[in-house]
């Protein structure tokens, strides 16, 4: 008898957990330079297969470019392993000697690891990376649109931490994704932390599960142009940064708002870099085609999609030099689709008086779809870079530079991640960016270093109220052992 698929999968993520668990437990007992030589190992092997990783993720899901999935895969080789290679995660990592305190790192145990189809390698390879680093195992539920992908990367990775020392089972992949799979996977008794990276309804899943998670949000990225910036540096990173593998990262841009008096030279550097200033009727026609039918959501269709491709879908024609289409807007909400999160090289752009105004329209784009996440601004005012740091609901502001690189930690000095915390803004328990450290427990070893004081002076203190108050025939020595008595009853 066919054993049902729905049933399999399920079977399969048990089967692939009790592996997970049983490796993790011999994993933990490595010394730093095992782990820390089994993650090179990884690094090594990601760098290596970079190129044949990324062209595999877009001949199966059809989303962003060769050269750019490539960059992601050899940002976590090389920048992410940079951040994280000499980040203690074994025995003693930190003491105070001051305070008394030594801090003694302990592994969480399993990973459970939701990856998108938008960036499935690079995920893969990611989350692999910072769960190995930190003693833990990891289980792997692909996107079933990238299902090929997502394994051969998670392969590439079990065969280069095995041959470095690793136990055999730490990396597991599932092979059958499905909603039931990933939910047995969340739920699992042998589940201890989930890494969620994927659409808003995953998320949510996670943070029912029961189980401690990390989750994304939405980022529906506005960036500022004051009349302070450099133009014609502003122009180019943005172009840059939206239209890396086809706007496919959730921190790049989505609009820009720019002050009145500089939109027109702004606009003439973004063409000058290959922006397609939409007409009129060309904004209708692009507009139709980013909404899926319901009106509510983004039409998967035009996700990481070349300009020339939405052109096509939308019945119009652009040269083709075309990097970005660009449309100027007015509104904000679902009824204006080009103010929503848009991951394909289609930006708004907004008109605005000045930076209060500005920071208005941001926040409005912000509370739209993408509250904790991202926000960029080209400015040379610190006071006003100052006030967006203040007053915006975003976790990471991007002070010139393009978002896309800039909320990743590429081009800043933020750490280095795939996965990028929206904090309570975004209903996610982290504003930070995911590292090591999220899936690792730290315990503390604390020393005395002061005394608590002693209650024999209040006792006695009360001892003398009592005895001046009662009759005379009791003694102040009977008084202060009936309350000694008393306190000790009540331990105090």
């Amino acid at each position: 008898m066919k054993l049902d698929v729905d049933l399999q999968a399920i079977q399969e993520v048990r089967y692939c957990l009790q592996e997970a668990k049983e490796a993790q437990k011999q994993y933990e007992s490595m010394t730093q330079l095992q782990v820390d030589r089994i993650v090179e190992a990884m690094a090594s092997a990601a760098e290596e297969h970079a190129e044949r990783l990324g062209k595999l993720a877009v001949e199966e899901t059809g989303f962003g470019n060769i050269p750019d999935k490539k960059a992601k895969n050899l940002f976590v080789a090389r920048d992410v392993y940079e951040a994280i290679k000499a980040m203690k995660t074994v025995g003693i990592i930190g003491k105070d000697e001051e305070r008394g305190v030594w801090e003694v790192a302990q592994p969480v145990g399993v990973v459970a690891a939701i990856v998108p189809s938008t960036n499935p390698t690079s995920t893969v390879l990611f989350k692999s990376l910072i769960a190995l680093k930190a003693r833990n195992a990891v289980v792997i539920s692909p996107h079933p649109a990238a299902l090929r992908c997502s394994q051969e990367a998670a392969k590439l990775m079990r065969q280069a931490a095995e041959q470095a020392g690793a136990p055999a089972g730490l990396i597991q992949c599932l092979s059958y994704p499905s909603v039931e799979a990933s939910m047995e996977l969340m739920k699992h008794k042998l589940t201890d932390v989930i890494l969620a990276t994927g659409g808003s309804a995953m998320v949510k899943a996670a943070y029912s599960s029961g189980k401690p998670a990390y989750g994304v949000g939405p980022g529906n990225v506005p960036v500022f142009v004051h009349h302070s910036a450099d133009l014609v540096r502003a122009a180019s990173q943005i172009v840059q940064s939206k239209t890396f593998d086809y706007g496919t990262i959730c921190a790049s841009e989505q609009a820009i708002v720019v002050e009145r008096q500089v939109k027109s030279q702004l606009a003439d550097d973004l063409k000058r870099h290959g922006a397609h200033m939409l007409s009129g009727q060309e904004k209708e026609r692009v507009a139709s085609i980013i909404m899926s039918a319901n009106g509510k959501s983004l039409n998967p269709k035009i996700v990481g999609k070349s300009p020339q491709v939405l052109a096509a879908m939308a019945g119009i024609s652009v040269p083709q030099h075309t990097t970005v289409l660009v449309a100027e807007e007015t509104g904000v909400g679902l009824q204006y689709p080009l103010s929503v999160e848009k991951l394909t090289p289609i930006l708004a752009l907004y008109a605005v008086d000045d930076w209060q105004e500005g920071s208005r329209r941001c926040t409005q784009l912000l509370e739209l779809g993408g509250l904790g996440h991202t926000l960029g601004i080209h400015c040379e005012d610190e006071r006003i870079i100052e006030a967006f740091g203040l007053m915006l609901p975003a976790s990471r502001i991007i002070v010139n530079a393009g978002t896309t690189f800039g909320g990743i930690g590429a081009t800043t000095g933020i750490q280095p991640s795939m996965t990028l915390g929206c904090g309570s803004l975004g209903h996610n328990i982290t504003s930070d960016n995911i590292g090591p450290q999220h899936v690792m427990n730290v315990k503390r070893v604390a020393f005395g270093i002061r005394e608590r004081p002693s209650s024999e002076p209040a006792a006695a203190q009360l001892a003398e109220q009592v005895a001046g108050s009662l009759a005379v025939g009791i003694s102040r020595e009977e008084v202060l052992a009936i309350v000694k008595s008393v306190l000790s009853q009540m331990k105090l």
